[in-house]
């Protein structure tokens, strides 16, 4: 007897299972045991906690980053028939997995890259959380996608309402959309008090639960700066169609605004776990595990325009929108050296705009023909960051 399509389990790769968008993923996963299975998973050091994520969803096949630790889940699950695979060949032999229906493309940093381009590739629809590889390679994962028919779907809260919010609708009928920002933990501390933040006050974010990294970018605003860059290459539309404006409860995500004056919003609970599930169940609707808003116990909805003295990293990467594609690769470096450095307590938070400053001061166009341009750029201004922070560390 045959199977209906409508009985199939839809076969998910997760790039990241470890990480928050991993975790959060597999929850969706959890209550939805009748719509998905896990095909497979890739964890960069936490491997006790993939070894438990193995244990309950039986992949097929992990990867991680050191071969020793890979070498310790072989012999824990030999008996399971599990495969398990190390470094970047291992996460690009994951991701391009043919019996994929999605890969969830949620590693941070460029280090996501590479593995979504190759599920890209192989013509595998790629649930983006990773907004960096947008960022850094927009261009050449749109013409990947266009050339094998493989889909992009956003995961980002504010690029899936935005998503929504177009559902189809011609792209010449756009006026703006508008990325919505919470403003972050420092939205109304003194400005000149900013500089000094310390790191416990800069990773308490009012409205998110998020990963370390991505948390700092919110207190910078330079994930909305980032999240521009990603949704000119989503949507494909021009730097004076993208907007961000301040929204502190976090409730509208995105706003579409028509050529006609009519504007939609998306709203929903600040809960990851939305668009994530939206991303995988992507036609269709699933019922959530989350209550629904209540729109009567919301006491006020405000927006804001961004302070650009409050938030100079927002203004460098409104400045980059505009600009060539290769300052979007040292925009990106150069933050993701400054943002490690800060969360290991080595600069201030205001030396972080140092340091994105400077890179890309120096930086002089380069053109981007390939994707490993991108990469050798990548290294490249790295280690211009690295020097930098030497040289200003001998000055202390």
């Amino acid at each position: 007897m045959m199977m209906r399509i409508s009985e199939l389990k839809k076969a998910i790769v997760i790039l990241g299972s470890t990480g928050s968008i991993g975790r959060n993923t597999l929850e969706i996963i959890r209550h939805h045991p009748d719509k998905f299975k896990i095909l497979a998973l890739t964890a960069g050091k936490n491997t006790a906690l993939l070894s438990e994520q193995i244990k309950e969803f039986h992949p097929l096949m992990v990867a991680v980053e050191a071969e020793k630790e890979a070498e310790k889940l072989r012999r824990e699950f030999s008996r399971y028939g599990v495969k398990v695979l190390s470094g970047g060949n291992g996460l690009e032999t994951v991701a391009s997995l043919k019996q994929a229906d999605l890969v969830v493309s949620a590693i941070t940093g460029i280090a996501g890259l590479r593995p979504t381009y190759v599920a890209l590739e192989q013509g595998i629809d790629v649930a983006l959380a990773n907004k960096e590889s947008m960022v850094v390679a927009g261009s050449f994962l749109k013409k990947i996608a266009a050339r094998t028919g493989a889909r992009i779907i956003p995961v980002d809260s504010e690029h899936s309402g935005v998503f929504q919010c177009l559902n189809g609708r011609k792209k010449r009928s756009i006026s703006r959309i508008f990325l919505t920002a919470s403003g972050g933990p420092f939205l109304k501390i003194p400005i000149k008090e900013l500089a000094e933040k310390s790191l416990a006050d800069a990773l308490q974010h009012p409205r998110w639960k998020m990963g370390k990294k991505i948390t700092i970018d919110s207190a910078t605003l330079m994930n909305k700066g980032l999240e521009l860059i990603e949704a000119r290459w989503l949507f494909d539309l021009k730097p004076s169609e993208l907007q961000v404006i301040i929204h502190p409860q976090s409730i509208v995500h995105a706003l579409v605004e028509f050529k006609d004056g009519s504007i939609l919003a998306q709203l929903s609970q600040t809960d990851m776990r939305i668009p994530i599930q939206y991303a995988l169940s992507y036609p269709e609707r699933l019922s959530s595990p989350l209550p629904a808003l209540d729109l009567t116990s919301v006491q006020n909805l405000e927006f804001y325009p961004v302070d650009e003295k409050r938030y100079p990293l927002f203004n460098l990467a409104r400045r980059v929108l505009e600009a060539q594609p290769s300052f979007s690769v040292v925009l990106n470096a150069a933050n993701e050296i400054a943002v490690e450095a800060f969360l290991e307590e080595k600069i201030s938070f205001g030396q972080i705009y140092s340091v994105v400053d400077h890179c890309l001061q120096e930086h002089r166009v380069v053109r981007l023909s390939c994707l490993e341009d991108v990469f050798i750029l990548d290294e490249e201004v790295r280690n211009q960051a690295r020097q930098y922070l030497k040289l200003k560390g001998k000055e202390k």
